[in-house]
Protein backbone atom coordinates (compact mmCIF):
# COMPACT_ATOMS: atom_id res chain seq x y z
CA UNK A 1 0.00 0.00 0.00
CA UNK A 2 1.66 3.44 -0.96
CA UNK A 3 2.96 5.79 1.90
CA UNK A 4 1.99 9.04 -0.19
CA UNK A 5 -1.43 8.59 -1.25
CA UNK A 6 -1.93 12.63 -1.78
CA UNK A 7 0.41 12.47 -4.47
CA UNK A 8 -1.58 9.47 -5.51
CA UNK A 9 -5.07 9.64 -7.63
CA UNK A 10 -7.74 7.96 -5.98
CA UNK A 11 -7.64 5.37 -9.12
CA UNK A 12 -3.97 4.54 -8.18
CA UNK A 13 -4.90 4.42 -4.83
CA UNK A 14 -7.57 1.77 -4.99
CA UNK A 15 -5.29 0.13 -7.68
CA UNK A 16 -2.97 -0.12 -5.00
CA UNK A 17 -4.86 -1.75 -2.34
CA UNK A 18 -6.04 -4.20 -4.57
CA UNK A 19 -2.92 -4.99 -5.85
CA UNK A 20 -1.60 -5.26 -2.00
CA UNK A 21 -4.37 -7.24 -1.22
CA UNK A 22 -4.40 -9.72 -4.49
CA UNK A 23 -0.32 -10.19 -4.13
CA UNK A 24 -0.64 -10.91 0.11
CA UNK A 25 -3.84 -13.47 -1.12
CA UNK A 26 -1.99 -14.93 -3.71
CA UNK A 27 1.43 -16.03 -1.96
CA UNK A 28 -0.93 -17.32 0.87
CA UNK A 29 -0.03 -21.22 1.13
CA UNK A 30 -3.51 -22.26 1.05
CA UNK A 31 -4.03 -20.27 -2.17
CA UNK A 32 -1.64 -22.04 -4.11
CA UNK A 33 -2.88 -25.59 -3.06
CA UNK A 34 -6.04 -24.29 -4.30
CA UNK A 35 -4.85 -23.13 -7.56
CA UNK A 36 -3.64 -26.55 -8.19
CA UNK A 37 -7.38 -28.36 -7.01
CA UNK A 38 -8.55 -25.93 -8.97
CA UNK A 39 -6.58 -26.78 -12.14
CA UNK A 40 -6.33 -30.79 -11.30
CA UNK A 41 -10.56 -30.30 -11.23
CA UNK A 42 -10.22 -28.77 -14.49
CA UNK A 43 -8.19 -31.22 -16.30
CA UNK A 44 -10.32 -33.81 -14.44
CA UNK A 45 -14.03 -32.87 -15.72
CA UNK A 46 -12.31 -32.14 -19.22
CA UNK A 47 -12.62 -28.68 -19.93
CA UNK A 48 -10.94 -27.11 -22.47
CA UNK A 49 -6.73 -27.02 -21.32
CA UNK A 50 -6.43 -24.09 -23.82
CA UNK A 51 -9.05 -21.89 -21.85
CA UNK A 52 -7.26 -22.65 -18.43
CA UNK A 53 -3.91 -22.17 -20.03
CA UNK A 54 -4.82 -18.49 -21.26
CA UNK A 55 -6.56 -17.79 -18.13
CA UNK A 56 -3.77 -18.72 -15.81
CA UNK A 57 -0.79 -17.06 -18.21
CA UNK A 58 -3.06 -13.75 -17.42
CA UNK A 59 -3.08 -14.26 -13.98
CA UNK A 60 0.41 -14.51 -13.51
CA UNK A 61 1.42 -11.79 -15.60
CA UNK A 62 -1.05 -9.67 -13.44
CA UNK A 63 0.09 -10.89 -10.26
CA UNK A 64 3.77 -10.44 -11.31
CA UNK A 65 2.86 -6.86 -12.00
CA UNK A 66 1.28 -6.42 -8.78
CA UNK A 67 3.91 -7.96 -6.40
CA UNK A 68 6.44 -5.34 -8.60
CA UNK A 69 3.91 -2.82 -8.00
CA UNK A 70 4.60 -3.48 -4.30
CA UNK A 71 7.88 -3.84 -4.74
CA UNK A 72 8.52 -0.66 -6.09
CA UNK A 73 6.60 1.38 -3.83
CA UNK A 74 8.30 -0.27 -1.15
CA UNK A 75 11.56 0.68 -2.06
CA UNK A 76 10.75 3.94 -3.06
CA UNK A 77 9.86 4.64 0.85
CA UNK A 78 13.77 3.06 1.38
CA UNK A 79 15.16 5.53 -0.53
CA UNK A 80 13.18 8.06 1.07
CA UNK A 81 14.14 6.73 4.34
CA UNK A 82 18.27 6.67 2.77
CA UNK A 83 17.87 10.62 2.08
CA UNK A 84 16.35 11.55 5.18
CA UNK A 85 19.02 9.55 7.40
CA UNK A 86 22.09 11.48 5.32
CA UNK A 87 20.56 14.57 5.62
CA UNK A 88 20.05 13.72 9.30
CA UNK A 89 23.98 12.62 9.50
CA UNK A 90 25.09 16.03 7.38
CA UNK A 91 23.26 18.05 10.23
CA UNK A 92 25.12 16.07 13.08
CA UNK A 93 28.10 16.46 11.37
CA UNK A 94 27.49 20.00 10.75
CA UNK A 95 26.35 20.95 13.97
CA UNK A 96 29.11 18.90 15.95
CA UNK A 97 31.57 21.16 16.84
CA UNK A 98 35.13 20.35 15.68
CA UNK A 99 33.76 17.39 13.36
CA UNK A 100 35.28 16.67 10.16
CA UNK A 101 33.14 17.19 7.26
CA UNK A 102 34.85 16.36 4.50
CA UNK A 103 32.59 13.54 3.24
CA UNK A 104 29.26 15.36 3.84
CA UNK A 105 27.47 14.96 0.56
CA UNK A 106 29.45 11.69 -0.51
CA UNK A 107 26.06 10.05 -1.08
CA UNK A 108 25.60 12.26 -4.03
CA UNK A 109 28.41 10.99 -5.60
CA UNK A 110 28.68 8.42 -8.32
CA UNK A 111 29.15 4.69 -6.85
CA UNK A 112 32.87 4.17 -8.63
CA UNK A 113 33.36 7.32 -6.68
CA UNK A 114 32.39 6.40 -3.21
CA UNK A 115 33.87 2.86 -3.99
CA UNK A 116 37.28 4.25 -4.29
CA UNK A 117 36.72 6.97 -1.36
CA UNK A 118 36.09 4.11 1.11
CA UNK A 119 39.07 2.23 -0.45
CA UNK A 120 41.24 5.05 0.17
CA UNK A 121 39.63 5.51 3.62
CA UNK A 122 40.16 1.77 4.62
CA UNK A 123 44.02 2.01 2.79
CA UNK A 124 44.65 4.83 5.34
CA UNK A 125 43.18 3.17 8.27
CA UNK A 126 44.97 0.31 7.92
CA UNK A 127 48.02 2.39 7.67
CA UNK A 128 47.76 4.34 10.48
CA UNK A 129 47.26 1.79 12.50
CA UNK A 130 50.19 -0.41 11.53
CA UNK A 131 51.46 3.04 12.71
CA UNK A 132 50.11 2.63 15.72
CA UNK A 133 47.76 5.65 16.02
CA UNK A 134 44.99 5.37 18.21
CA UNK A 135 41.57 5.08 16.92
CA UNK A 136 40.83 8.79 17.04
CA UNK A 137 43.37 9.47 15.50
CA UNK A 138 43.37 6.82 13.00
CA UNK A 139 39.83 7.68 11.81
CA UNK A 140 40.54 11.66 11.54
CA UNK A 141 43.74 10.75 9.78
CA UNK A 142 42.24 8.38 7.18
CA UNK A 143 39.45 10.62 6.13
CA UNK A 144 42.23 13.54 5.89
CA UNK A 145 44.04 11.54 3.56
CA UNK A 146 41.44 10.29 1.43
CA UNK A 147 39.89 13.62 1.05
CA UNK A 148 43.13 14.95 0.14
CA UNK A 149 43.83 12.53 -2.32
CA UNK A 150 40.43 13.12 -3.97
CA UNK A 151 41.30 16.80 -4.11
CA UNK A 152 44.43 16.52 -6.23
CA UNK A 153 46.62 13.14 -4.63
CA UNK A 154 50.02 14.85 -3.98
CA UNK A 155 49.56 16.45 -0.55
CA UNK A 156 48.43 12.80 0.86
CA UNK A 157 51.98 11.47 -0.05
CA UNK A 158 53.98 14.20 1.43
CA UNK A 159 52.06 14.43 4.35
CA UNK A 160 51.98 10.42 5.00
CA UNK A 161 56.34 10.49 4.12
CA UNK A 162 56.15 13.36 6.93
CA UNK A 163 53.49 11.22 9.38
CA UNK A 164 56.39 7.87 8.66
CA UNK A 165 59.46 10.34 8.98
CA UNK A 166 57.70 11.92 12.05
CA UNK A 167 57.34 8.26 14.09
CA UNK A 168 61.07 6.85 13.59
Amino acid sequence: MSTHPKQKSLAVQIGDRISDWASKLFAHPYMQIGVIIFCVTWFAVGLPTDLLTAALSILAITLTQMVLNSQYDREADAHRRDVAMHAKLDELIAAKRGARNDLVGIEDKDEEEIVQIKEEVKEAIEEAAEDGEVLPNLAKGAVDQATESLRGGENADRRRKRKVGSKS
